[in-house]
């Protein structure tokens, strides 16, 4: 993987990562890495869900895609910060 990949993997989980907590109701006590780790995450598992769906390659923005990415990150941020309440991390 080439820097530029990277990179660019970084900034959509930093924007994915992000909108999925903005779904979540209440305060979220995980990290800005988890944050990070769940956005590049549900954005790799959304992009392969769109393409399944054959939704992927559409013209200008992909909504669904995005959706499916956001999402994604919602979930994943709800069971990782419902995780840390239950190991007493209030």
């Amino acid at each position: 993987m080439e820097i530029t990949g990277l990179i660019s993997a970084l900034v959509i989980g930093v924007i994915i990562g992000g909108l999925g907590r903005l779904v979540v109701p209440g305060k979220q006590r995980i990290s800005f890495l988890t944050t990070i780790l769940v956005g590049v995450a549900a954005a790799l598992v959304g992009t392969f869900a769109a393409s399944a769906l054959g939704v992927a390659d559409t013209d200008g923005i992909d909504w669904i895609e995005l959706a499916l990415q956001v999402g994604l990150a919602g979930v994943g941020v709800a069971i990782l910060s419902g995780r840390s309440k239950l190991r007493g991390h209030q």
